[in-house]
């Protein structure tokens, strides 16, 4: 698949990880946790009237793949497990305008991240990605780079090919850690080569949260949901499933790809309007529960469909991963 061109000639992160582990005692923790291909994350929030319900045990869910049960693990709190964040910042069009308005941005990260072992990267982009700041467990650091995220004098917007980029230096990261986007843009995408469905897969193989701000949206007409239930095709649960995702991927792409990986979306149009979706966002991030399992062997390659339920609580709103993505890439139509 075709990668976005980067300002940085190569990307230094995954030297810097190694080196890291080696030096940082936070890095040597144990984890329950095994994460691999094999093994896909289902990041599961549930809330009842904006409430989140706290204590539910893994008998309580229930979890489909392609329509047909699905045996699960209920992981650890998510607190305890390390994090890699890329936190994807557009700097073109719009962010002059909307730069303002998210001061609170480096206390947000901190908040996020928590207590947990975690390694932040910074990327802003307009028509090309930019890595501002290379993954780093120093938070001075993380501080020191954010005057670069600054606005860009660019008239493109390529949000699609930034999440690639943002996810291909998530692919090789520590395995142990989750992976997370946190994406801060427009809702449209102008001016990306890379195709809607690879990111797609490249979120869906390699277990990638996005949590999306959008810059002061119009009108946001995306549905929430993506209907299960379209009955099987030759790409996995079917070729129908992955066309619906991307053209709700080209009305709005923050809001699809967080529903999709089972991430938090937010709109803001003021500074308080951004520092309380913060406070929203980190609220949920650390009381989401963490279902698991394993792709059979000789599952279909292509998309799969998942769905979360909690039978006990029908009334319940559940946002969870909707997806994941066995094999290689989509074909280039």
């Amino acid at each position: 698949m075709p990668q976005p061109a980067a300002t940085a000639s190569q990307d230094p992160s995954a030297q810097q990880s190694n080196s890291a582990q080696q030096t940082d005692p936070a890095a040597q923790q144990p984890y329950t946790l095994q994460t691999g291909a094999s093994l896909i994350l289902v990041p599961t929030t549930v809330d009842i009237k904006g409430k989140v319900l706290y204590g539910l045990t893994k008998d309580q869910f229930t979890l489909t793949d392609d329509g047909a049960p699905r045996p699960f693990r209920l992981e650890e709190p998510v607190d305890s497990l390390g994090l890699s964040l890329v936190v994807l910042l557009q700097c073109s069009r719009s962010a002059v305008v909307e730069y303002s308005r998210i001061q609170g941005l480096p206390t947000m990260i901190d908040s996020l991240v928590g207590a947990a072992p975690h390694e932040v990267a910074l990327v802003r982009y307009g028509a090309h990605p930019e890595l501002v700041q290379p993954f780093t467990r120093k938070m001075d650091k993380i501080e020191a780079a954010m005057p670069r995220m600054a606005p860009c004098e660019d008239n493109a917007a390529a949000t699609t090919d930034a999440l690639s980029y943002a996810a291909s230096i998530l692919e090789n990261r520590d395995l142990r850690y989750r992976r997370a986007i946190m994406l801060i843009s427009e809702t449209r995408d102008h001016g990306s080569h890379v195709s809607e469905a690879d990111v797609i897969a490249q979120l869906g193989r390699n277990n990638i949260v996005v949590d999306s701000f959008a810059y002061s949206p119009y009108r946001d007409d995306l549905r929430d949901e993506i209907k299960p239930g379209r009955g099987p095709g030759i790409l996995g649960f079917g070729v129908q499933l992955l066309v619906a995702m991307v053209q709700s991927f080209r009305q709005n792409v923050p809001k699809t790809v967080s529903r999709l990986s089972g991430g938090e979306y937010d709109n803001f149009g003021t500074e308080k309007g951004f520092d309380n979706a913060a406070i929203r966002l980190s609220n949920r991030i650390h009381n989401y529960y963490l279902l698991s399992f394993t792709i059979p062997g000789g599952a279909t390659p292509g998309l799969h469909e998942l769905n979360v339920t909690v039978p006990q609580y029908p009334e319940a709103t559940i946002r969870a991963r909707r997806n994941y993505w066995v094999g290689d890439p989509p074909k280039a139509q």
